[in-house]
């Protein structure tokens, strides 16, 4: 079976997405340290505004599930999720950096940190990610119990679950049951 890993644009918005875990309602980003751990382990620098940042980070977390399960169904986004990223993405502003090399790259305005810079980088992400096409390949698992990010490497681009071993697998089982109970 082919990854399920986001490709490296997409990678923090599908770490941050999946800090909470739908089934055993574990976050990582509440745990002892794991917001310290996880701003620093994706580049923001120490020492600015974790104290703020957790709130925030569960805010975006979930409007961005919310984008992500609109790519699994095909659906626009819900408003108040696409609110919420307003919102918080105006506060997270961009820069273009031109390299030595002529290239250029979105990076995080000067003077921002916690949150807004974590946020600046999942938006600059998003956009390399629209650029390339690949991000509503960026989807939640269509199981209710579930809702994990996984990159959809397809050739059709129509998986629905994280897994067909687990969640597509009781997916399929509960249509079977429910079928032939309809049908006795």
């Amino acid at each position: 079976m082919a990854s399920r890993t986001a490709p490296d644009s997409l990678r923090l918005v599908q770490d941050l997405v999946n800090t909470l875990d739908i089934e055993t309602g574990e976050d990582a980003l509440t745990v002892d340290g794991g917001l310290g751990a996880f701003l620093h382990d994706h580049g923001v620098p120490a020492g600015h505004g974790e104290e703020t940042a957790l709130g925030e980070l569960q805010e975006l977390r979930e409007a961005l599930r919310e984008v992500c399960l609109a790519h699994t169904a095909g659906t626009v986004v819900p408003e108040p999720a696409a609110r919420t990223l307003d919102r918080l993405l105006a506060a997270a502003p961009l820069v273009l950096a031109v390299r030595p090399d002529g290239g250029a790259a979105l990076r995080p305005a000067a003077g921002l940190g916690g949150a807004a810079y974590l946020t600046a980088l999942v938006a600059a992400g998003i956009a390399t990610a629209v650029a390339e096409r690949t991000w509503t390949r960026l989807k939640a698992c269509e199981a209710h119990d579930c809702r994990w990010v996984f990159y959809d490497r397809s050739p059709a681009g129509r998986s629905r679950w994280c897994t067909m071993a687990v969640c597509g697998s009781r997916a399929k089982m509960r249509t079977y049951r429910a079928r032939r109970a309809e049908s006795e």
